[in-house]
């Protein structure tokens, strides 16, 4: 019989930190006016935040990667913030593209 032991990775400092006030900003990086739109100008609600992990690969057979034998590509974790727009709608960013909103 297994075990099944749950528990939460913990996520980068900002991340917290938005997750913490339930609202966010954007970030430097610019959007599209349209999309921007679509959001609060002060705080933008936070729905929640999600980890997307994208799974790195190990080749140990040199006839897959001519020269580059046990080849390692690591794991990417990649932090989401989900964002809920004026209409109710939700749409989901990097975390990268937004900041914690101010108190």
């Amino acid at each position: 019989m297994s075990r099944i032991v749950k528990h939460r990775l913990q996520p980068p400092r900002q991340v917290a930190e938005i997750e913490r006030r339930g609202c966010a900003v954007w970030a430097k990086h610019s959007f599209p006016t349209e999309f921007v739109a679509k959001f609060d100008d002060d705080a933008i609600p936070v729905a929640g935040i999600r980890l997307l992990r994208t799974w790195g690969i190990q080749v140990d057979d040199e006839r897959e990667l001519p020269g580059h034998e046990r080849s390692f590509i690591p794991d990417e974790e990649n932090w989401q913030v989900v964002l809920v727009a004026k209409d109710g709608s939700h749409y989901e960013v990097s975390s990268d593209c937004v900041a914690p909103a101010p108190d």
